[in-house]
């Protein structure tokens, strides 16, 4: 079988700006690593911490549109009520519910989430949902928290490939762990053009400059690899008009 005629979490993926999933959207992968996917994970889940909130905010975890909200321990136990939109070809949290985003450039690209895990999560789907418009591709680095790893996608971007099929839609989530300062969710997506293959990708999620950006390795890619799911067992399930 060829790779063109395997499911995409079965071939080997070569993808040069890992941490743009604009480009791994339209690569023909979505996945930001190299090798080839593993198969099902129906690990149990841990249940998430009790909630802790500060009514203190210090400056530097104030959100940088006045979102309110600060969470010094996860407090997502359960999956957010939320009204959607579809942004690319990815149903989307609207931050109606004071989330986040808060505000959107002149380019498009949509910022500021709250300091809470549900803002960590909601600026994960945004970052997903825009990299699958290819007119926002060139400044979805203004999502991505800065350092050598940013650096080293922007100096790869050149060499990625323009063009693919591939459709995702939320499908449910995890709070692998959470601080006010970096949060790590694993969020599966249905993958519409795959037979509605599961597919589990952790991001991690790093407070900067009052607002959650993507933290990537020195690399360029991204710290977890993805990985095909059987079912969602140990998830939260979590998907528009659910």
């Amino acid at each position: 079988m060829s790779n063109a005629e395997q499911p995409f979490y079965r071939r080997p993926v070569w993808i040069v700006v890992a941490i743009f999933l604009a480009v791994v959207l339209v690569g023909g992968g979505i996945a930001a690593v190299t090798g080839v996917f593993g198969g099902g994970d129906d690990t149990t889940f841990s249940p998430t911490p009790a909630p802790s909130r500060t009514a203190d905010v210090p400056d530097s975890a104030a959100s940088i549109c006045g979102l309110e909200g600060y969470d010094t321990e996860n407090t997502l136990t359960s999956a957010p009520t939320t009204d959607w939109e579809l942004v690319g070809t990815v149903a989307t949290p609207t931050g109606a519910d004071g989330a986040g985003p808060g505000e959107t450039s002149d380019d498009g690209i949509r910022t500021c989430y709250a300091h809470t895990a549900k803002g960590a999560l909601y600026a994960i789907v945004n970052y997903y949902a825009q990299s699958s418009d290819a007119r926002l591709a060139p400044n979805i680095a203004d999502l991505v928290a800065p350092g050598p790893g940013k650096e080293a996608a922007l100096d790869s971007a050149s060499s990625a490939p323009t063009s693919s099929a591939t459709r995702l839609q939320v499908a449910g989530f995890k709070v692998n762990n959470y601080s006010p300062d970096e949060t790590t969710i694993d969020v599966v997506w249905t993958v519409t053009s795959e037979e509605n293959t599961l597919v589990s990708m952790p991001m991690v999620m790093k407070w900067v400059d009052g607002d959650w950006k993507v933290e990537v390795a020195d690399d360029g890619s991204f710290p977890f690899a993805a990985s095909a799911l059987q079912s969602l067992g140990g998830y939260t399930p979590w998907a528009a008009g659910v």
